[in-house]
């Protein structure tokens, strides 16, 4: 399948986040028996707690180029000043969003026009849709990035199991490798990092991924920029259904600045309600997926009076 018709799958475990999850309850018959519990895994050693790293990492990697199981779902964003609600459909032409709500309100009147402005634009020019997936396509390549140089980017210990709701997972703990040398100005951002990697014992996929910077790291000697110190990463992932992994919840808080320009983060992604949708389907059929359901349809409008003959 040619590059520029992958839906974008970064959100998988990428640049971006354990809040839907399934309860599984047992009855046999009339009676119920108590199931002896699961043997907790063993303890990793060093040696196999690098090599899970690696083969986990590769399996996101492999499962953000996927374009065979697209989905719609509910993005919700929180900042300090602003708060916004939207849905999304991935296509093989790139995700299309429509806004739903501003502040945990409905919109205005205008902002609803302004919406239907907007997707009629891009129903008329589809060269602003190509604009925007090759816009998605470089995200997606720059969190590819980023995942790439998580095995290399830190020094994992094992730190015991952690239990989530849809089972154990693998606590690895990591500090900086004092010997990384990221080749991508992208990976830099994981220099000066420490935290935990969760990792899904059954499924052997990230279900978190936790940071916060220990120190300031600069770009470029400190010319191009540079990370402040304190800043924190928390990603969650989960199992949305029939194995399909979603990051679920994100949030990033981070100072930086960059040449001249100063950048403070605290952004808040809570993503939920995934359902599948068609695969191949067009960014074209995804906006009349989005349509309002209360949206009167030409078939129900009056008709004019037919002329008499």
């Amino acid at each position: 399948m040619p590059a520029n018709t992958k839906p974008r799958r970064a959100r998988n475990f990428a640049a971006a986040t354990l809040a839907s999850f399934s309860i599984l309850a047992m009855g046999i018959g009339q009676q119920s028996f108590a199931q002896p519990p699961a043997p907790a895994p063993a303890p990793l050693s060093d040696q196999q707690t690098q090599a899970l790293v690696k083969s986990v990492l590769q399996t996101e990697i492999q499962a953000a180029q996927d374009p065979t199981h697209p989905m719609q779902y509910r993005l919700h964003k929180v900042s300090p000043r602003y708060a916004t609600t939207k849905q999304i459909v991935e296509t093989k032409d790139g995700d299309v969003a429509r806004l739903l709500s501003i502040n945990n309100g409905p919109l205005s009147p205008q902002d609803e026009q302004n919406e239907e402005t907007r997707l009629q634009g891009l129903l008329n020019d589809p060269s602003l849709q190509r604009h925007r997936q090759q816009r998605e396509q470089g995200d997606t390549e720059r969190a590819r990035k980023v995942i790439r140089a998580l095995p290399e980017a830190f020094r994992y210990t094992y730190a015991g199991i952690g239990e989530t709701p849809q089972g154990p997972s693998y606590r690895l703990s990591f500090q900086p490798n004092p010997s990384f040398d990221p080749q991508d100005l992208e990976a830099q951002v994981l220099k000066g990092m420490a935290g935990e990697l969760w990792i899904d014992v059954a499924q052997h996929r990230v279900t978190r991924l936790q940071g916060r910077r220990i120190r300031d790291v600069d770009y470029g000697w400190g010319i191009l920029g540079k990370l402040d110190q304190g800043g924190t990463l928390l990603l969650d992932q989960a199992d949305v259904g029939n194995h399909q992994w979603r990051t679920t919840h994100m949030v990033l808080i981070m100072n930086a600045r960059f040449l001249i320009k100063t950048v403070k983060l605290d952004t808040t992604l809570d993503l939920s309600q995934f359902e599948p949708v068609p695969t191949g389907i067009t960014y074209q059929k995804a906006i009349q997926m989005l349509e309002p359901h209360d949206k009167p349809s030409s078939a129900a409008q009056p008709s004019s009076p037919r002329p008499g003959r």
